[in-house]
């Protein structure tokens, strides 16, 4: 793994990121938000993130599975939705990554459920300058890959190096032919790499291209932000992760500064998914980092 960047302004940018996320979650108010559910395929049920990360949840006789939490002050609004839903309190939860809009929950479900991720998940919880409490931390963690059994069919999780983080996790739920992808893959938008936590774009745009060739046609795909999704739909949005970040990288050939890229923009065909969380300026920057600061 990478480690946490020694770089003290890049700590600090770390940290002030982190903590923003912790300040956003506890000041929210959650109250008006409605933890609803879908089936999916198989055994999987789709909570749709509002303002966070999609969960999965997987539902059988071994109990109940569940990928990511959300913010924690709707855990039990999510655990309602899953006792409408048949399941009691999961018995494995699985972090895609360690952002607290898929992670803040861990500590409210560790009472029952064993906490499973990534080993670097673990060194980014455990950072000292922004600690998470000792219930969050996963108990089980991996380096490449890891199989479980449940209910009725493997579920494999895929370490997918240094692209979104550097502990992102695909969970791929083979019999019901379902793929969570974390926030490797966001419907509609740019995605964020988060380049101080080991992310970058030429890591995400390989991950997908590892990974797609393993993927059935008809696999129903979970993003990490998003509607529910496919196969095609996940391979033209990397498609155009590549041709932006293309673009970006034939002007940083030429020598062009940062400034001046940002200034040319991107063609007016992508200025649709730059109206997400990541914008057009944010994308550039991400890429021109990603290329410059390896």
């Amino acid at each position: 793994m990478r480690p946490l960047s020694a770089n003290p302004f890049s700590r600090l940018l770390l940290l002030a990121a982190l903590l923003a996320a912790g300040t956003e979650a506890a000041e929210q108010d959650f109250s008006a938000v409605q933890i609803t559910s879908m089936p999916v395929s198989g055994n999987v049920h789709l909570l749709p993130g509002t303002g966070a990360g999609n969960i999965a949840v997987s539902l059988g006789a071994d109990g109940v599975l569940m990928v990511d939490d959300q913010f924690a002050p709707l855990a039990d609004k999510i655990k309602a939705e899953i006792a409408r839903l048949g399941g009691q309190s999961p018995r494995l939860l699985l972090n895609t990554h360690f952002h607290a809009d898929h992670s803040g929950g861990n500590e409210r479900f560790a009472d029952a459920a064993t906490i499973i991720a990534h080993e670097n998940v673990r060194v980014r919880l455990l950072d000292p300058e922004a600690p998470r409490a000792p219930a969050a931390l996963p108990l089980l963690t991996y380096a490449d890959g890891l199989s479980l059994h449940f209910n009725g069919e493997e579920i494999r999780l895929i370490h997918l190096p240094h692209g979104h983080t550097d502990g992102d996790s695909a969970v791929w739920f083979t019999a019901s032919n379902v793929l969570h992808m974390g926030d490797e893959y966001v419907v509609g938008g740019f995605p964020f790499v988060d380049l101080l936590s080991g992310g970058s774009v030429e890591g995400l745009i390989e991950n997908h291209e590892r990974l797609v060739g393993q993927l059935p046609d008809d696999i129903k795909i979970i993003p990490g932000h998003g509607p529910l999704s496919t196969k095609a739909e996940m391979q033209a949005w990397i498609g155009m992760v590549k041709t932006t970040a293309g673009l970006v990288m034939e002007q940083v050939v030429r020598g062009r500064s940062l400034e001046q890229i940002k200034a040319q923009g991107l063609p007016p065909e992508f200025a649709a998914y730059g109206t997400g969380f990541i914008n057009e300026a944010a994308w550039i920057d991400a890429i021109y980092r990603s290329s410059v600061n390896p």
